[in-house]
């Protein structure tokens, strides 16, 4: 009998159906994964030494799509588009947010992009001795963002009476273009923030 001529199973085709059923919302455990492949749990053991190896190589197919190579553009272009790249990331798989920060990561193409923002940042001027706290600001600011673009358009509904909430709600935008304007005024204090941090 001939073999198939696309494999059945690969680490990219484990991580792509993970991300799949993450981002329409269903269960990504390991059995959902393998139902939703058309085999058996203990064939991706052949591929993934467990759930959390499983989560890695899904990490390695995000990074994949929405990593954002040094193009020899400013640090602060460079950060910007990486703040952006990761915020629609989490707003497009927030369900995956808890598993992502609840594990140490070792994908070695993710580690490699925080490689380069580690690079960009030292190359930029900022004291290596902030830089790993720089990229942990740089990361919850890009969670929060993108958890902010998945919410409802409707963020705030207030049922009493409000001093100022509910006046500025009626004239206020929504949905994405909330988040976007939410995102950019964020990103500037953020961008301009550390600007002043840089030794003068």
């Amino acid at each position: 009998m001939a073999r198939p001529s696309t494999p059945l199973l690969s680490p990219e085709i484990i991580g792509d159906a993970g991300l799949a059923l993450a981002r329409a919302g269903e269960p990504f455990g390991v059995n959902a994964i393998a139902r939703s492949l058309g085999v058996r749990p203990s064939s991706l053991y052949n591929h993934a030494d467990g759930a959390d190896a499983i989560l890695e190589l899904m990490r390695g197919r995000l990074i994949a799509s929405y990593r954002v190579q040094p193009q020899g553009v400013p640090w602060d272009d460079y950060v910007l588009e990486v703040l952006r790249a990761q915020r629609r990331m989490y707003a497009d798989y927030p369900a995956l947010v808890p598993l992502l920060v609840d594990r140490t990561i070792t994908n070695p193409d993710l580690i490699a992009s925080y490689d380069d923002l580690a690079t960009v940042l030292v190359d930029a001027g900022f004291p290596e001795d902030e830089v790993l706290t720089i990229i942990a600001v740089i990361d919850a600011f890009a969670i929060g963002f993108g958890l902010d673009l998945a919410s409802p358009d409707e963020v705030w509904r207030p049922e009493g009476e409000t001093r100022t909430l509910g006046r500025l709600l009626e004239g206020g935008a929504r949905g994405e273009a909330r988040a976007a304007r939410s995102f950019e005024l964020g990103a500037a204090i953020l961008i301009d923030s550390l600007r002043a941090r840089l030794p003068r």
